[in-house]
This record gives C-alpha cells, structure tokens and sequence, in this order.
C-alpha cells in the first residue's frame, strides 16, 4: 500500500555540499534540483499529496544573510522555471502548486511569484505540492487559533463547538489528508516543528542521506518500508 500523502523534511543540504568542498548554496541549489526528481518519482507512484519542508519560519531568523538571500534566489529562480517551462515536471504530471506558511514575511517579488505559480497549477487535480516556506507548525497552530477565535468574537463558533475537525479547517492543509508518512533525510530524527497536528498518527522514515544524494532506489525502499508497516492509529 503506498502513502496517499508524504510529508518531506528536505535536510543536509548544507552537509552534503561541505563534504563536496561546496559553498553551502550550492548545496541547496542541488537540492532543488533533486526536489523535481523526488516530485517525478512521488507522481510516477501515484501519490497524490506531497509537501515539502522547504523553509522553516526559524530558518528566516537564523540562517546567514547570503546563505538566505542565496536560498531565496535560487527560490525565485524555481518559481520562473514553473512559470516559463512548459514541460516542467510540475506541469508534466498535472501538479497543484500551494505554499503554506507565513509566506508574507517574504520578500515582496517572490511572493508575487508564488501567486503566479498557484494561480497556474490551480486547475491541476491529479496531485498536489504543499512547498512549506516559512513556514512552522506552531506558528500555524497560531494562526489557526487566531481563526477560530476571530470567528468565535462574532458568533460563528462557540467554544463548545471546538473540537479536532473545526481546528482542521483551519490549518493551512484544509481539505488534505494527513500525511500517511514523514520522510527526514539527513541523519537528524526529529520533526523539527512540521506538522505536529497533522503528524499525529503519521509513520516517520529517517535516513542518513544527505537529500541531494537521495536515490531512487533508497525512495522506493522508504516506500516499500512503509507498506510494510502496521498501521496502528492509536489502537
């Protein structure tokens, strides 16, 4: 059985370009470019929802400025690929394009790339692509709250109302399944903060491969261990 949605901690770009003797964007621009293989691959297999953790919101706090002016360009530079290649692997395999995060702490010329992107793929149905850019399940818990308590103020939720499915709607995966597995390449065994509502009952997958250096091969086993596994949601 194959995972309806994969949730994708994309980690060790920087390590895999440092044992290359890179400087550390360029390991995020071969990053980048195994996201697209990993995308064909995902779509090849039949899974409908991805999402990718791309940014975190603490990343945008902590990375070094040219490292981050260097992720956020090569970024960009992806979002005109999508914009401008008509045989991308995102249009290719039909791909809906949504970024969730607090993407409007970015800078101003991506965001507006962004909207480009989703307002393109937003026909698209066979699959969908969460990119997570700036993004932090905390900070979405947050936001989520701050929703329903909006709504609450006016009347439209009671807080005897609140319970598991309300809160769902307000997660920036509203209308998605949650992720039937996590992947984290790169030797780390944490979540780091990525989906912690919706990982719930996900089953974790973690690698030592930098993800620059993630085969087909190795995603197919992380496939294959999945269907393997148990599922016990709790019981």
């Amino acid at each position: 059985m194959l995972p309806q949605h994969i949730g994708i901690i994309l980690d060790g770009n920087r390590r895999y370009a440092r044992e290359l003797m890179k400087r550390p964007w360029d390991g995020h621009k071969m990053g980048l470019e195994k996201a697209r293989q990993v995308i064909q691959w995902s779509c090849e297999r039949g899974i409908k929802y991805m999402t990718a953790y791309v940014l975190s919101f603490e990343n945008l706090q902590t990375r070094p400025k040219k490292e981050l002016q260097m992720i956020l360009k090569y970024f960009g530079e992806e979002m005109d690929n999508i914009v401008e290649m008509s045989d991308h692997v995102i249009h290719k395999f039909k791909v809906r394009v949504r970024f969730i995060g607090r993407t409007h702490i970015l800078p101003d010329g991506l965001q507006d790339k962004m909207k480009t992107v989703e307002k393109i793929t937003g026909n698209y149905k066979k699959h969908v692509m969460n990119i997570a850019v700036a993004y932090g399940g905390q900070q979405e818990l947050v936001d989520a709250m701050k929703k329903i308590l909006e709504k609450g103020l006016k009347g439209i939720i009671r807080p005897s109302d609140l319970n598991e499915t309300i809160l769902k709607e307000h997660l920036y995966t509203n209308g998605q399944p949650y992720p039937d597995l996590i992947l984290r390449t790169g030797g780390e065994k944490r979540l780091s903060n990525f989906l912690p509502f919706q990982s719930a009952y996900s089953e974790l997958i973690f690698t030592d491969t930098r993800w620059p250096a993630l085969t087909k091969k190795e995603f197919d086993g992380v496939l294959k261990e999945f269907s393997d596994r148990q599922r016990r949601f709790g019981r």
